[in-house]
């Protein structure tokens, strides 16, 4: 079964230049390109980016290069298009990989062990993909609201007394944005659940403890602190 690496990043963005912006020494992208060529079971290593700097930096690490057109790295492009131009352009090599893992540039929190254990429940199971989540039922989606009138109004209806303490409620997981281990063919079907349908419609949930990506400073610094305690 061949396993394709897949590294995404576009240079546009609120906080300039995120992706290669140093932590701890190394650029943001680094953690993800470092952990993943750590997993015996990936065969190649790609990434995909309209930015000389991103695609240069994560040829360092060992990264071949996939140029991404404008109109794929805008902010509101979709993910789903820029996987399957990623994989146009592995064909002209006549590389067809049975399962990408998708690696987010932006996301330094992310470690080798967490991708081997995607990959071999992937091998395993009868699923379309494995995706790390973590639990937060303080962001539960029944204690969510929405502002209506000026007025703070509840954003999902439910006939069902709801309590205020998080403890109460059923676990609520929330899907992570570091890597995503993913059959190929799901991808191409693009036939799950929204709003990350190139899933698969048999996503199997793997917890961990923590994760975190970068838009801001603010996140910058959490990624500092996690990083550095681990």
């Amino acid at each position: 079964m061949r396993i394709t690496a897949l590294l995404t990043g576009r240079g546009g963005s609120s906080l300039k230049d995120k992706n290669v912006i140093k932590i701890l020494g190394k650029p943001v992208l680094a953690y993800p390109c470092e952990e993943s060529k750590k997993v015996k079971k990936i065969d190649n290593y790609f990434v995909s980016s309209d930015d000389k700097k991103i695609l240069n930096t994560a040829y360092k690490y060992g990264f071949e290069k996939i140029k991404r057109p404008k109109y794929l790295s805008k902010a509101n492009s979709k993910h789903l298009d820029v996987l399957k131009h990623s994989l146009k352009e592995l064909s002209k090599i006549n590389l067809y990989p049975d399962i990408l893992v998708v690696l987010l540039a932006n996301a330094p929190i992310v470690y080798s062990k967490w991708i081997e254990d995607c990959i071999k429940i992937l091998i395993k199971k009868k699923a379309s993909a494995v995706v790390p989540v973590v639990k937060d039922n303080d962001k539960h989606p029944l204690r969510a609201k929405k502002i209506s009138k000026n007025y703070l109004n509840i954003f999902i209806n439910s006939k069902k007394k709801i309590s205020s303490n998080r403890q109460d409620l059923e676990n609520c997981y929330f899907l992570c944005h570091n890597f995503w281990v993913i059959r190929t063919q799901a991808i191409i079907d693009n036939k799950g659940l929204n709003p990350w349908n190139f899933m698969g419609p048999k996503v199997l949930p793997y917890l961990v403890p923590h994760s975190h990506d970068i838009h801001t400073e603010f996140d910058l610094k959490i990624c500092k602190l996690l990083l550095e305690k681990n």
